[in-house]
């Protein structure tokens, strides 16, 4: 099969050869014959009814010095393209929810991995209240009433914005902290949403699960360890990897979660479980392929692009 697929992400440049997800899609990808382009979203144009992108085509390569190649810039029609991904690193902010309703435009008829639509209503912090009996003692507010009911209840606390990622704004607040109007006045003024305060889970201190979920069936896991003295396990935050397996109450979370998220067209997904919690359902740039490979022997890239293959043909 040729495709021609193009990848919605970051400058090139900014990839990690050595940790990087959408690195190993785009190896896996040119391996099958794909011819490949990459385009910034900030590349996106609406004109005349149609989208464009000023797009490249290029080559990955595992070399360190040289790890990829481009050619000449095009002005293209996206939906001159087989498949695209997007693969963009959040913030969840407005700039990265207006790409989602671009390439509205052209999905499903060209591929988008995964569908815009459902990455658009999918917020990967409020989509799993969407799951009953699956979240830690949760409240999402910004009323300071609500805040102090919470804390008296539950004591020991974990407060993030609900549109954040890689641990960045995620503290512990433990019973005795002083610290919390202080973290609700900072919070106030740098967000404008509502955040969310979870019951702290001890268990973070055994690992954080990253899980995948290929068209809503787990393939692979990984346990990520944070550092001593951080109750934050993500990758970005310093958490080191862990070799692991899934537990009964893993795989029931799967099974409970799966069928929605093969329904909206969510095909490569991360889920974070502790303990026995779903905390998060990562849908607009998962990772953790390169880690789970290396502890596995896997090849979850092929995995992926299998199932994207499956999808494109329906």
């Amino acid at each position: 099969m040729s495709l021609a697929v193009a990848i919605q992400m970051d400058p090139l440049e900014s990839i990690n050869i050595n940790t990087d997800s959408t690195f190993m899609l785009a190896l896996e990808a040119q391996a099958r014959g794909y011819t490949l382009y990459h385009y910034l979203p900030t590349e996106l144009a609406f004109r005349d009814g149609c989208i464009y992108a000023r797009a490249r085509p290029f080559k990955v390569f595992r070399e360190r010095n040289k790890f990829f190649t481009v050619g000449t810039e095009e002005l293209l029609k996206i939906s001159s393209f087989d498949i695209i991904l997007m693969r963009q690193d959040p913030p969840f902010d407005l700039s990265y929810i207006t790409t989602t309703h671009l390439l509205e435009h052209v999905h499903p008829k060209t591929l988008v991995v995964n569908d815009p639509i459902n990455v658009r209503n999918s917020p990967e912090k409020l989509f799993v209240t969407q799951f009953d009996g699956l979240l830690p003692p949760t409240l999402i507010t910004s009323d300071q009433r609500e805040i102090t009911a919470f804390r008296e209840k539950y004591k020991d606390l974990i407060i993030k914005p609900i549109f954040g990622n890689g641990g960045v704004d995620v503290f512990h607040i433990g019973p005795e902290d002083e610290n919390l109007n202080a973290l609700l006045a900072m919070f106030a003024d740098k967000y404008k949403e509502p955040f969310i305060l979870q019951q702290y889970i001890p268990e973070v201190r055994m690992g954080d699960k990253r899980i995948i979920l290929v068209d809503g069936n787990p393939v692979g896991a990984v346990l990520r360890i944070p550092p001593l003295g951080d109750a934050r396990a993500n990758f970005h935050a310093g958490g080191t990897a862990k070799k692991t397996k899934l537990t009964p109450r893993e795989f029931e979370i799967c099974e409970i979660i799966g069928p929605t998220l093969s329904e909206r067209g969510l095909i490569f997904v991360g889920i974070d479980v502790i303990g026995n919690y779903l905390t998060e359902i990562n849908v607009t740039s998962p990772t953790g392929i390169q880690e789970i490979n290396a502890l596995e022997g896997s090849n979850l890239e092929k995995t992926i692009w299998d199932a994207i293959e499956m999808r494109y043909n329906q």
